[in-house]
């Protein structure tokens, strides 16, 4: 697609960076989930070309700032669809607002949000969307961690993981699942170092634990940002990794 756009343009290259907003399809979604509440979000995909994975992206804690705009979420949506070919799913939890709107009902704690999370995967099952993975960022790790075991999806891939609500009984479940899990841990986390998170996602037979060195638990900077950004796509889609620093447009 990069090869495309430099072809068909004259511009000089721009550096991908910050809020950079690149070319793709943006869409005001609704998820209804089995309890009768009404979600709001939006589904970026490539202009051009195939969907080569999905993303369905589920935010850090909304009682403490997070919701579908949390800035990691917000710039994959930005880059991905036309960088990597990737679609991005992202949508606000029960009773979390954004400036998309905010989502019916209200906070479960990270139980009542099974049903999100249900309704989410089927959302993206029945658009079609191929090779989806799942993707928490704390909070949202919790919940990939506890009802991503049975979904229909390849794996999950957990930036920042607390493990505050998810327990050892939750852990095994992945365990013979056939779903790949790789963990983003910051150097400097905290609630879970590198160190620690080897040892506490110790029983998992299938997943990458990558400790990130200089990092912090939000991914503040755009260093930080790049770094996150190629680890997804190097497990969503590696024929896209490295991802490119500038783009002609």
């Amino acid at each position: 697609m990069l090869d495309k756009i430099s072809r068909t343009t004259n511009l000089t290259f721009t550096e991908i960076r910050s809020d950079l907003r690149l070319p793709a399809h943006r869409e005001d979604i609704v998820l209804k989930t089995a309890d009768g509440l009404t979600l709001v979000g939006e589904l970026a995909t490539p202009i051009d070309g195939p969907i080569l994975a999905t993303l369905v992206t589920f935010h850090p804690l909304p009682t403490h700032g997070g919701f579908m705009d949390s800035h990691i979420y917000r710039k994959a949506a930005n880059r991905l669809p036309c960088l990597a070919s990737v679609a991005v799913l992202r949508f606000n939890t029960r009773g979390t607002t954004s400036p998309r709107g905010t989502s019916e009902g209200t906070f479960g704690e990270g139980i009542t949000e099974k049903q999100d999370v249900d309704a989410a995967i089927e959302f993206a099952v029945a658009r079609n969307l191929p090779n989806i993975w799942m993707v928490g960022w704390s909070f949202g790790t919790e919940l990939v961690l506890k009802y991503g075991y049975n979904q229909p999806v390849q794996g999950g891939i957990l930036l920042s993981p607390p493990l505050h609500r998810t327990s050892v009984e939750e852990l095994h479940r992945w365990n013979g699942s056939g779903k790949k899990l790789v963990a983003l841990v910051p150097e400097f986390d905290d609630y879970l170092v590198p160190n620690m998170a080897s040892v506490r996602f110790g029983s998992i037979e299938d997943i990458d634990v990558i400790g990130v060195d200089g990092a912090k638990h939000l991914w503040v900077g755009e260093s930080a940002t790049k770094r996150v950004l190629n680890e997804i796509v190097k497990v969503v889609n590696p024929n896209s990794y490295p991802l490119p620093e500038s783009i002609k447009l």
